[in-house]
């Protein structure tokens, strides 16, 4: 009875496999294959620029009142690294998401809460800089006196030069803003 019963059911499910190969139109199935589309051409993506740190920005360091390189009077150490892009480029503008990897530590005269970090993107064709400016970034610290965070300016955008060769000497650096632009000298009463 059990191999009665086994040959009714692959009876019943190679017609029911059988049935759903079946279409409504008389002749669809007897239809020559359609000829395939034409081949779509493939998509070049625009060059995007490499994120460099630079050595000498890239660790910023700050002090109470005039001392410097004063351990004591450390307030915090903060640091970018690992630094990375994705680009969106049209006809007219590429635009630029950097984004890095930051760490922040406290020194013997910091407290933990918010600090503010003047981070500086500037992206540069050569030696000419043709985006550049200071972001600044809210860092909470905690109670244990180190914190790491994540840096995201997404918004960076410059013509797209992709088509000419010059692009491939096109480079964003990122860094802490030294502050070594003169500020205006007060005028004498």
């Amino acid at each position: 009875m059990s191999g009665k019963s086994s040959l009714k059911f692959v009876s019943v499910s190679l017609l029911a496999i059988l049935a759903g190969c079946n279409s409504s139109g008389t002749s669809a199935g007897l239809a020559p294959a359609q000829p395939a589309a034409a081949p779509v051409a493939p998509v070049v993506q625009a060059y995007c620029p490499p994120v460099v740190l630079r050595d000498e920005t890239a660790v910023r360091s700050s002090y109470t009142g005039n001392a410097k390189e004063d351990p004591d009077k450390l307030i915090y150490r903060a640091s970018l690294a690992d630094a990375t892009r994705a680009c969106t480029a049209n006809e007219a503008t590429m635009t630029i998401n950097v984004v890095a990897q930051g760490r922040l530590i406290l020194g013997p005269a910091g407290k933990s809460g918010r600090v503010t970090l003047p981070i500086l993107v500037e992206v540069v064709d050569g030696d000419n800089v043709i985006y550049s400016q200071k972001v600044s970034y809210p860092v909470d610290v905690p109670a244990e006196g180190s914190t790491q965070f994540i840096f995201n300016k997404a918004d960076v955008s410059i013509p797209n030069t992709a088509a000419s060769g010059d692009a491939r000497f096109t480079r964003v650096r990122l860094g802490f803003d030294d502050g070594s632009v003169a500020k205006p000298a007060r005028k004498k009463r």
